[in-house]
């Protein structure tokens, strides 16, 4: 196997998880304005509304606009989830609870780090191999890495929002190829998405790792 000059990530559900579910968060949150929702009945009505929205890429816009773009466009999930767990309309105050929200998921407390990924990165850069990561997150990610500590292993970071496209679109592997001065055969791009992270890293001319995820794996280390 050919050694790369670059490797790739993605971040969430690659690197980075929820610790618990996205529902749980919502919900412990909701209660602070005075909501009471199923846990489990907001989870699946998040994964629906993800799976429904637009892609979160802003192509076009300045700069200076794109984290307003982000918080509208989490807003929108947030507000879809509840109205399809049937609970919107016990919000006295959304804006609130959702600035707390999208606030909270800018620091380390709802994220976990796999069990796996410090001894990957700390061998990979121990091999002077490149280091970056390739997101369809926000511009939240570059607080959330040092949060964790995971800044230091990464020399170029790019996201959707910023970049302008989206995985499993080419252009946001080129984008992140130029950063390094890279080509496409030289580089590796890991994530837990077969249509997002395989699938666009070999049609950008990438290997494409697929990384499946058990849905029990957590921060907690593996036993030998």
């Amino acid at each position: 196997m050919k050694r790369p000059k670059v490797i790739f990530l993605d971040a969430v559900g690659t690197l980075i998880g929820v610790r618990g579910t996205v529902g749980e968060v919502y919900c412990d949150i909701a209660k602070v304005y005075g909501v009471q929702a199923d846990p489990i009945a907001v989870n699946e009505a998040f994964y629906d509304s993800f799976k429904a929205a637009s892609t979160m890429a802003f192509p076009g816009i300045d700069e200076d606009e794109i984290e307003e773009r982000e918080f509208g466009w989490w807003w929108a999930i947030a507000a879809q989830t509840f109205q399809r767990a049937g609970v919107l309309d016990q919000f006295d105050n959304f804006a609130g609870f959702f600035a707390s929200l999208y606030a909270h998921f800018a620091t380390a407390d709802p994220w976990f780090v796999y069990a796996d990924v410090r001894w990957a990165l700390e061998h990979w850069q121990s091999q002077d191999i490149e280091l970056g990561i390739i997101s369809n997150f926000d511009s939240r990610l570059h607080r959330v890495l040092p949060a964790l500590k995971l800044d230091g292993f990464f020399s170029s970071v790019t996201l959707s929002t910023q970049a302008g496209s989206a995985k499993p679109d080419p252009r946001i592997f080129e984008i992140a190829l130029a950063k390094h001065d890279c080509a496409p055969e030289d580089a590796w791009h890991i994530g837990d998405s077969f249509r997002q992270d395989y699938e666009g890293a070999r049609a950008a001319g990438l290997r494409g790792v697929w990384l499946r995820r058990s849905e029990v794996e957590s921060e907690q280390p593996v036993p030998a």
